[in-house]
């Protein structure tokens, strides 16, 4: 992982995926050792889950220190829009398929 944010509701992480893992391993791996250790240090009064899904983007190599700033200025970023906002963003600016939680499917533009 070359860096990430935690915001209340979403984590932005830039990782170099390494080519024997999957997405979605390292999804599994990144959500599941995390709540693990969140459950098993207490730190919420409850049980903590994450919620269904992600996404994954890629990025080129001549833009992993762009990505980077973008990621360690996400409180900033985050006055301005808020989550959901970004990512019906990424949706429209990458002509990507967005499933909202009523599992209700959006498409984005193609460009």
């Amino acid at each position: 992982m070359l860096i990430n944010h935690v915001n209340a509701d979403h984590v932005h992480a830039l990782v170099d995926l390494p080519k024997d893992c999957t997405i979605e391993n390292l999804f599994k791996l990144l959500k599941g050792s995390s709540s693990h250790w969140v459950n098993e240090n207490r730190l919420l009064a409850g049980r903590f889950t994450w919620g269904r899904g992600y996404a994954a983007l890629s990025v080129s190599q001549s833009n992993v220190s762009k990505v980077a700033k973008y990621i360690r200025n996400q409180d900033e970023h985050h006055r301005k829009t808020t989550f959901r906002g970004e990512i019906e963003a990424f949706v429209r600016l990458y002509g990507l398929q967005f499933v909202d939680e009523e599992g209700e499917e959006e498409e984005g533009e193609n460009r």
